[in-house]
């Protein structure tokens, strides 16, 4: 059995076999399948489609769900999968993310037994790609403003606004779209591909996450069956549930793209010699490598004490935003120095520290900004909302 090879602590000593077994697993597709379409594929700005399938094959998909063919694995089974995804790339990890812990878990959550018999196998499975439609051009840290509108017409709803940052809507078989009724109720609508009054446009340009197909879409009298409403979702708890498990996710990802910043910055510095020795040597670099240590240390012990409180049901969103708003910063800072021990080397893709630092800068903002978070967690430990103040 492999192990990953910064374990500081002895985590390992902590995981069940299952724990292990999803890791490998995962770790395996990894090394075997993934990387060799990483460089090509984040220079080129795409994703390799053909993988979506392989991954629900491989069970990568909200894995800790216990119908439609999963058994149940724990919460953090999905976390050390997740970290081997991002080990490989932000991008490779955040499909996942959209297609398991926001899509397929807002029908598992939201839906009708009909609804998720009707699309969750074909999610599941990677068969049909799925995305979340939350974000909008004007309100991305302030969801609850959104203008989308979802208006009752007999038996349909038409859907009218626009939604922005949103990954994989070009591509999605199944949209989970959140907007207002005419009550003002937040709910959320399934939007199925090639839906009149629906039309989606990637973003060019990105220098971060070049992987993920990120679009910007619009509603235009989009009409969608009654049926298509996700029946028990009354307000913004919903999609915030979903973000929740997401966010977890991210907290145990971003470990994996620190330890592989961390691994790579370590062999590079014992192999580059200057003044006739190896720059492992010299005390500023090795302050750097300790402190990549240190914090990736305590990372995994924070992702590890949340997802076993998520798996005896007493984890808070709070709780979830301390760990994704430490995480990400920290794996941001460890792609920063990991690029400082390179140098020039640092700046290109023949090593993956570059691609990770231009990553994490999407990871360190989105499902909640750095500050949001932090906001969040103002607000559980003093009882004082400091949102828009």
């Amino acid at each position: 059995m492999t192990t990953t090879s910064l374990d500081y602590y002895a985590m390992e000593e902590l995981l069940t076999e299952e724990e292990r077994a999803a890791r490998d697993r995962a770790r395996q597709f990894v090394q075997e399948e993934a990387m060799r379409e990483i460089v090509p594929c984040h220079r080129a700005g795409k994703f390799p489609e053909h993988l979506i399938p392989r991954m629900g094959a491989l069970g990568f998909y909200a894995p800790y769900l216990k119908e439609h063919g999963y058994t149940g694995l724990s919460h953090t089974a999905y976390g050390l999968i997740m970290q081997e995804l991002e080990r490989a790339d932000s991008g490779l990890r955040s499909l996942a993310s959209v297609q398991g812990a926001l899509t397929i878990q807002a029908i598992h959550s939201f839906g009708s037994p009909e609804q998720h018999a009707r699309w969750l196998p074909g999610l599941v499975s990677g068969e049909r790609v799925g995305c979340f439609a939350l974000t909008e051009h004007g309100h991305g840290s302030d969801p609850g403003g959104m203008e989308t509108r979802a208006t009752r017409d007999g038996d349909y709803y038409i859907l009218n606004g626009s939604k922005c940052w949103i990954g994989n809507a070009s591509i999605a078989d199944v949209k989970v779209v959140w907007a207002k009724d005419d009550d003002g109720r937040v709910g959320g609508f399934v939007v199925e591909k090639d839906a009149p009054g629906f039309r989606a446009q990637d973003i060019e340009g990105k220098f971060s996450l070049r992987m993920s197909r990120t679009s910007e879409c619009w509603f235009e009298n989009c009409r969608i069956p009654v049926e298509n409403r996700l029946p028990t979702t009354s307000g913004l708890a919903a999609p915030l549930s979903c973000l929740s498990h997401a966010r977890a996710g991210i907290a145990w990802g971003v470990i994996g793209a620190a330890i592989d910043c961390y691994e790579t910055a370590l062999a590079y510095a014992k192999a580059r010699k200057q003044f006739d020795r190896p720059i492992a040597g010299f005390q500023l670099v090795q302050e750097k490598l300790v402190w990549m240590v240190q914090e990736i240390t305590k990372a995994q012990l924070l992702a590890l004490r949340l997802t076993r409180m998520m798996e005896a049901g007493g984890a808070i969103p709070a709780q979830i935003s301390l760990a994704k708003r430490n995480n990400a910063w920290m794996a941001l800072e460890c792609a920063r120095k990991a690029r400082d021990i390179l140098g020039a080397a640092g700046i290109t893709d023949r090593y993956s520290v570059i691609r990770h630092l231009m990553n994490l800068e999407t990871v360190y903002t989105y499902e909640g900004t750095h500050d949001i978070h932090t906001l969040i967690v103002g607000r559980d430990i003093t009882g004082l909302d400091a949102f828009g103040g």
